[in-house]
């Protein structure tokens, strides 16, 4: 040991309650886990050690002596999204994690965008699974899948993407709105007061995450920036070549456009053909998510602004609400709310 540094704390045991207590080990373990057949005298006493001792359980032990493990399907979409890329990566460290605490995640990749192949895979799934994290699609066989498992005594968290009145538990279900009000916000500054139209370019508003997301940009543009004109919302399915074509004939039809908004992904089309276009500088665009594409966006000046949610903190919140589902621990809503970051390439990290 170092000369002069301070020993780390020892950290009490159930063995060393028992002694402190003057009571067995099984008497100890029956007034830790609130189990009847233990006389009030006595559970004072264990308690009183408990306080002086500063004793915490150790969880992931307790479940280790006692055999018992969890294992989670997270189930996330195919495809190139740059974002869902990051996130399944983060499922992949938030995994590492959760096998120290018993639970064990596997990944399972769908096209999310049919509701009958994500409906079948939910309704398929191995019985070996306490709990389920899937980005949905608001669907009503989607929600019948969900709460089918439900009934089963299956956890469902709905990542990212919601199904509404279907019985899931949700990460933090009032992001997405607010990030669509932000979007609009940014986008009527940004404008200044000048006339025209904004074109708003979603995956699906199948998607829960992108039709709140339009829902609240539409609802801040149109109360408080009344020079600006929403055109119908468009679906790209997130595809970059599909977004890029969308862009162009946008960009053919209306002269008078001003900014575009994309509540999903795609973004590589949609840079690919503002830049075709000779008009990255004039139409302002504002996007979700920081990926290495939007970042070089944002770094050359043809996209505006990024509205970013920590796909770390949505991969662990959901792996920690399934965990406490299946445990019975408490979680914390403040823990477990997103937060939502503006970048411009002036703060980029």
């Amino acid at each position: 040991m170092t000369v002069g540094a301070t020993p780390s704390p020892v950290r009490a045991t159930l063995e060393d309650v028992a002694r402190t207590a003057g009571v067995s080990l099984a008497t100890v373990d029956r007034v830790i886990n609130r189990r009847e057949g233990v006389r009030a005298k006595t559970v004072a006493r264990v308690e009183a050690a408990v306080a002086k001792l500063g004793y915490r359980a150790d969880i992931a032990a307790a479940r280790l002596a006692r055999g018992q493990s969890f294992r989670f399907a997270f189930v996330l979409p195919t495809g190139g999204n740059s974002f869902m890329t990051n996130l399944t990566e983060q499922v992949q460290r938030t995994a590492e994690w959760l096998a120290g605490q018993r639970g064990f995640i596997d990944i399972l990749h769908v096209d999310v965008f049919d509701p009958d192949v994500l409906a079948g895979t939910l309704e398929t799934l191995s019985p070996a699974y306490q709990g389920v994290a899937v980005i949905a699609l608001d669907h009503p066989r989607v929600r019948a899948a969900i709460d089918e498992l439900a009934a089963r005594g299956v956890a469902v968290v709905t990542l990212v993407s919601d199904a509404p009145s279907s019985r899931r538990r949700i990460v933090d279900a009032d992001i997405m709105q607010a990030a669509g009000r932000t979007a609009a916000t940014l986008m009527g500054r940004f404008l200044g007061g000048r006339d025209g139209t904004v074109a708003v370019i979603a995956g699906s508003l199948s998607l829960r995450d992108h039709a709140e997301r339009q829902f609240g940009f539409n609802q801040i543009l149109c109360s408080e920036y009344p020079s600006l004109r929403a055109l119908p919302t468009i679906e790209g399915r997130d595809d970059s070549e599909l977004t890029r074509q969308l862009t162009a004939e946008l960009l053919a039809r209306h002269s008078d456009l001003r900014g575009i908004y994309c509540c999903g992904a795609g973004n590589r089309g949609i840079a690919d053909a503002l830049e075709a276009s000779g008009r990255a500088r004039e139409v302002v665009w504002i996007t979700h998510e920081l990926t290495q594409h939007t970042r070089r966006f944002l770094v050359r000046g043809t996209l505006d602004a990024i509205i970013n949610q920590d796909p770390g903190h949505e991969a662990r919140s959901a792996a920690r609400v399934l965990l406490a589902h299946c445990s019975g621990e408490p979680i914390s809503p403040d823990q477990e709310r997103i937060r939502i970051d503006i970048f411009l390439r002036d703060n980029l990290p």
